[in-house]
């Protein structure tokens, strides 16, 4: 009884529940949770370290914004449990919610729209591409590429690498500029089994095992919630299919969130790991590429579905 005291008396509090109820659709910036809520970001600070201790909540800083989430699901699937069967909502608050994406989706758009033309040359500010391609190609190398599905495709530029050892090759991405770019690379590289389309990254056109490869290529920084996009992502690959995912490492570039849009400053092995077993599969190999002369370092995880990955999510 006594370690359930605290979890009452946190979630005693109104603001506290709505916090939590918010949480367990999104993960959120205080900053955002604090214009949700209509609130002052110390009064929100002081509701979120009474959730945290009570173990409700998780907060992780990356650089100078403090995202939350929900806390271990052990500890707050019995609280979130007791709320649902209440009734409990947040309908107002789910609202101001959706404005929070908009605003996101709005300033990531904008950034894509604005840097179309030179997409491939602020990513090689970045990281030293013929290193990570090199690291792409060796970590898929060992088997054929199947159906490929290259989620936030870009220019293309993966199908353009990966492509030409594809059964069959489609890139999907939201922003029409983009796709443009991706088409007229995909034509001129003569992949004519290879397309595009637009689409959602958390919604994906495809059916359940249509895949055999699928790549996100640096695209998880920008994702509100990373995880979503992994388990759709793993929903379309077939039985021994493969996912790679290629992202930074984590990083205090904070210029990055200001100037080009970036939701979050990197991963490391834990998270991704985590999002991959947690949607049934296996963390098979990992490389982690840096290069003299440029700050960031980009991290690559192979994920497999197997039957003991499978296993281990039910």
């Amino acid at each position: 009884m006594s370690s359930s005291l605290p979890i009452f008396r946190a979630l005693a509090d109104p603001t506290r529940l709505r916090i939590v109820l918010l949480v367990r659709h999104i993960e959120l910036a205080v900053g955002e949770l604090a214009a949700v809520l209509c609130q002052s970001q110390p009064r929100v600070s002081r509701h979120l370290k009474i959730l945290a201790d009570a173990g409700l909540l998780n907060r992780a800083k990356e650089g100078a914004w403090v995202f939350v989430r929900l806390g271990d699901a052990a500890r707050v699937g019995p609280a979130l449990a007791m709320l649902d069967a209440l009734g409990e909502s947040a309908a107002a608050d789910l609202a101001r919610l959706a404005d929070v994406r908009n605003e996101r989706a709005a300033a990531a758009a904008a950034y894509f729209a604005a840097h179309a033309a030179d997409w491939d040359g602020i990513r090689s500010l970045h990281a030293a591409d013929c290193d990570v391609e090199g690291a792409i190609v060796d970590l898929l190398g060992d088997r054929p590429v199947g159906r490929l599905l290259d989620i936030g495709t870009g220019t293309g530029r993966m199908i353009e690498l990966l492509g030409p050892g594809a059964a069959s090759a489609i890139g999907i991405d939201r922003s029409p500029e983009m796709l443009r770019l991706a088409r007229g690379k995909i034509e001129a590289a003569g992949l004519g089994h290879a397309e595009v389309r637009h689409a959602d990254m958390y919604a994906l056109p495809r059916a359940d095992g249509s895949a055999d490869t699928v790549v996100i290529h640096q695209v998880l920084h920008y994702a509100d919630t990373p995880e979503r996009v992994i388990g759709e992502a793993a929903r379309v690959l077939d039985d021994a299919g493969r996912m790679l995912v290629i992202d930074f490492a984590p990083h205090d570039r904070e210029e990055l969130r200001a100037r080009h849009a970036h939701a979050r400053l990197g991963f490391d092995d834990a998270q991704i790991g985590g999002w991959l077993r947690g949607a049934g599969l296996a963390v098979t190999r990992t490389a982690h590429v840096t290069t003299p002369g440029f700050p960031l370092t980009v991290s690559l995880w192979l994920g497999e579905r197997t039957p003991q990955a499978e296993r281990r999510a039910a």
